[in-house]
This record gives structure tokens, sequence and C-alpha cells, in this order.
């Protein structure tokens, strides 16, 4: 029973998509044996991608909604579903593995020895994962660079999604959690660099779940802008989905350890798949030529010109804003783009933008 529900789990966690998803290898079995019980993955099986009640899925299954419920509350707990409360109902949503259990596994920062175990299989299941040929290829960003918008030269124009305190100012309900990524590196004994750990903001629905099942921290607006700064300062990148409406997360990310980031700059034109539409401009009477910003760059897209001004190849440069953050002289601003396209509405456009560049490239 165990093995066939197991085998129908590659089938499910395969269409949901994302950029590790099911494939048929010993490593995602050994994975989702760790995470998932028989019982749990059976359910999981069950899940619409949509929201539903434990009353509709277990409708589906013909099995007793007490029995499923129970299960659906401890797959919540341990970040294998996603649940929230909408007019005093609570729905249940299966989610992929990335973005979503994966993260969810380390939000609390827990280090127990299931956590290491846990973050060993992950590490393992992606290297075999790539190794396979399951890689998805990018054709069309799915993520965007959110600019830090104080670091925008007066006379641009500056859209609302352009802007972080926008996610800040809008949501009543923020979350602040800890990184996956650094923290599956460091469970499996990896260098984090002395970054920031618990910068990662969620909002609304997916921030109560947060709150509410995986450890994250409540934050009001002030802290969460305090998270915010401590971001700034380490040189991490504002990160967060490709739409301009229905944001529910940013990222805090650096180049070590972001499997985005990491994915992108194995591009020969990194800019083309993660960018926010803006670059920087150096004034040379007062750069100092102290070459702050060339170190702090994560795309590695400054050099120091023949002037001893830095130079910007906009073929890599994300717009992120890390060389302007920590400009000791503040010579660089950050300038729009022109005709930079806005990104899609939200999720349901980005899907078709997702499947027109898949179709393109056919």
């Amino acid at each position: 029973m165990a093995q066939e529900v197991y085998k129908e789990l590659y089938e499910v966690m395969k269409s949901r998509r994302g950029p590790y998803t099911g494939l048929e290898i010993p490593e995602f079995y050994d994975m989702v044996a760790e995470l998932f019980t028989p019982k749990e993955a059976e359910v999981n099986n069950m899940m619409p991608r949509k929201p539903a009640t434990a009353a509709e899925i277990a409708g589906e299954m013909d099995r007793d909604e007490g029995e499923i419920k129970a299960i659906l509350e401890t797959m919540a707990d341990k970040g294998l579903c996603k649940t929230y409360r909408h007019n005093d109902v609570r729905f249940y949503q299966g989610e992929p593995f990335m973005p979503g259990i994966f993260e969810y596994q380390f939000m609390s920062g827990g280090t127990s020895d299931r956590d290491r175990k846990i973050a060993g299989l992950i590490k393992a299941y992606k290297k075999a994962f790539n190794a396979a040929g399951g890689e998805v290829k990018m054709t069309f960003p799915i993520t965007r660079v959110i600019p830090v918008d104080r670091t925008i030269e007066a006379g641009n124009t500056v859209h609302t999604y352009d802007q972080v305190s926008t996610y800040i100012d809008k949501h009543e309900t923020i979350g602040v959690g800890t990184c996956y990524c650094r923290q599956a590196s460091k469970l499996v004994g990896e260098d984090t660099h002395d970054m920031p750990m618990e910068v990662c903001m969620w909002f609304g629905k997916m921030a109560e779940y947060a709150i509410e099942r995986l450890g994250a921290q409540e934050m009001t607006k002030a802290e969460a802008r305090k998270v915010l700064d401590t971001a700034e300062e380490a040189g991490l990148v504002h990160m967060s989905r490709n739409t301009t409406e229905d944001v529910n997360f940013i990222c805090n990310c650096d180049r070590w350890h972001c499997e985005m980031i990491k994915g992108v700059l194995k591009q020969s034109r990194p800019a083309l798949f993660f960018n926010s539409g803006f670059q920087p401009r150096f004034d040379p009477d007062l750069c100092i030529a102290c070459e702050t910003c060339i170190e702090r760059c994560p795309p590695a897209a400054l050099v120091m010109g023949d002037n001893e001004v830095p130079a910007v190849n906009l073929d890599r440069c994300f717009g992120c804003a890390v060389c302007a953050t920590g400009c000791p002289s503040e010579a660089i601003v950050m300038e729009s783009k022109p005709d930079f396209p806005a990104p899609p509405k939200d999720p349901k456009e980005l899907i078709t933008s997702l499947k027109a560049s898949f179709a393109d490239k056919d």
C-alpha cells in the first residue's frame, strides 16, 4: 500500500510544477517517505490545488470527515499543506515542493535531528533532480526584484509595486520567518556567510498560516520595516512573485544560497530573468572609487571603469540597489529603465505568460 501511495504522490507532485517537481528517482522516495506518512501521502494525493474543506476532501475519498480532518491538521502543522480560515470556515490546500513544502519545513528555525535529516534528504533530491535533467529551463521570470525605493532618483516613475513599503502598508497581518535557503544550508553544515536569518516576510492569509502553524513571528509594520533595514544593510535582495497584485511574500535573498538567484546566475544574461526595471547611475563627483559596490553586487555586474567610476553590465544587473544602499559616499542612485514592461497583474496572468513562453520555445 505504501509503495503504491508514494508512486501516486510522485505523479501528483509532478503535476504541481515548480522548479522542483516529482521525479521518479530513488532520492524522491527517500525524501517523501520521511516527509509524509502513507496516510498523509494518500490525503495529499486527493487534495486539489484550490482551497477545499475537510468535508469536501473526505467526500472525494469516501472517508469519514473527522478522520480526514485530523490528518489534514497534522499535515498543516508539518508544513505539508496550507490552511486558513475564511468566513469562519477552515480550508486546506495542496502545495508544490517549491515554493511551498520545502520552505515550510524550516521557517521555525528548528535544529532537531529530524530537521537535519530532512535538510539532507531535500539537498540530495535537488542534486539528483538536476543531475537527471529535471531542472526547469527559464523562459519567463516567475519572480522579480523589488528595488530599495529610497535609492530611486527623484523624477523617475515609481509604481506602487516597485515599493516594498506598499506591501507592508497594505496588510494588517505580517509574519517573519527563517530563511529556508540559509537554514537548510546551515543544517547540512554549510557556511551561511553571517547573513541574517529571520528575514522572510509573509502577508495576509499566508502570514496567518505561517504564524499559526510554522513558527513565524507576527510583527507590527514598524518591526517589519526594521527587518527590511537589516536585510538592506546586509546586502540582501528583496524578491517576490512577478506580479503587480496578490503578492503575499517578500524574500530577502543572498547570492550563495537563494535557489532563484543561483539558478538565474547560470544564465548567460541573468537580467532577463530577474530584474526590477531599474539600473544604477554613478555620480563621478561623489564616487571615491572604494569598490564597496563591486564587492556587494550579488550578480557581479560591476567592474571599475577606466575613469575610476564603476561600470555596469546591464545583462547581469538585477536593479536591486544593493550597490546604492552600501555606498559610503552616496554616489549611486537608481533610475528606471526605458520601456521596461510591467509585470503580469496576478498569478493567473503570470501562468498565462509562462505557458506562452514555453510554447514560443517549442
